[in-house]
């Protein structure tokens, strides 16, 4: 059984990612990175933390906004006006979920799809569909495909089960495996909560990307033996007794599945890692297409 590294293939990336920026600085170019936060969710606040993070250990430009719960949805479009006329700034990025007075998706229709970085506006959504490569692909799913090929896993002519079905990581990531060319060409069943028969699907499956957003809801009974299974689910759960009273879990029973597989991603530290490595790529690449 192989276990797939994410830390592993981020730090890749971002060796890839050191050497465009270094190439873009030859000719006076430095990516832009703003990140647009209202409200104090923790979890959010510490995810922009590391985003920022990540940015300035690059050399990229990052800017942080960090609005309070109280700003109103014309206050945002200000802002994210103000960054799409900004030549500094080459991706935006508005962490999710905003306050509920919040309308996320207009704040995201407001965003230049130039530097749509998150690939989610309509524009790119549309992009990624008709497989045009000038658009932006939602980090979590590009992370995946990257993931699968890095690993050596052939997509083309494989049986490919995706588990959920958001704009977020289930669509993006079908259509991903379904495109023509590297870490695509596979043939896609996208499967959810309301499946019948899940496991009827799920053990004729060569690859499952299990993305929905359920503690250890893939058993051993779902899985064939020698498939892969890239895991993209973060699940807190309690664990009394342990140091911090929660533990990290996906989306998968590891434990019973991954003796069965070929390849498996481990949470943490699998597709996590993977998301902020490729945001960094989608904002280098914005600044190259600027």
């Amino acid at each position: 059984m192989q276990l797939i590294s994410g830390a592993a293939v981020a730090e890749k990336v971002l060796e890839e990612c050191r050497r465009d920026i270094a190439a873009l600085a030859a000719v006076g170019k430095k990516p832009g990175l703003a990140v647009v936060l209202i409200g104090d969710d923790p979890a959010s606040r510490a995810y922009v933390r590391s985003k920022d993070k990540k940015c300035r250990d690059l050399g990229l430009h990052s800017v942080k906004l960090e609005l309070p719960a109280s700003t109103t949805q014309e206050e945002v479009l200000a802002h994210v006006h103000a960054l799409n006329n900004d030549p500094a700034i080459h991706g935006i990025l508005v962490q999710s979920p905003p306050p509920p007075h919040i309308d996320e998706a207009a704040i995201v229709r407001a965003i230049d799809p130039a530097k749509d970085v998150d690939g989610f506006h309509p524009v790119n959504v549309a992009k990624l569909a008709l497989e045009d490569p000038t658009g932006f692909v939602p980090c979590t799913p590009l992370g995946c495909q990257r993931l699968l090929m890095d690993a050596g896993i052939e997509t083309k002519g494989a049986n490919a089960v995706v588990l959920g079905r958001s704009m977020i990581v289930g669509k993006p990531m079908a259509l991903l495996l379904m495109a023509k060319g590297p870490g695509g060409d596979a043939t896609v069943t996208v499967a959810h909560s309301r499946t019948q028969d899940l496991a009827f699907i799920t053990q004729k499956a060569d690859i499952i990307i299990a993305a929905i957003g359920r503690p250890e809801f893939l058993k051993a009974e779902h899985v064939r033996e020698g498939a892969v299974v890239i895991d993209v689910g973060i699940n807190r759960v309690e664990a009394p007794g342990t140091e911090k009273g929660y533990k990290l879990v996906g989306d998968v029973a590891f434990e019973e599945v991954a003796p069965k597989c070929k390849a498996i991603t481990p949470v943490p530290g699998g597709v996590g890692p993977m998301t902020i490595a490729m945001l960094m790529a989608n904002t280098i690449k914005a600044c190259k297409q600027s």
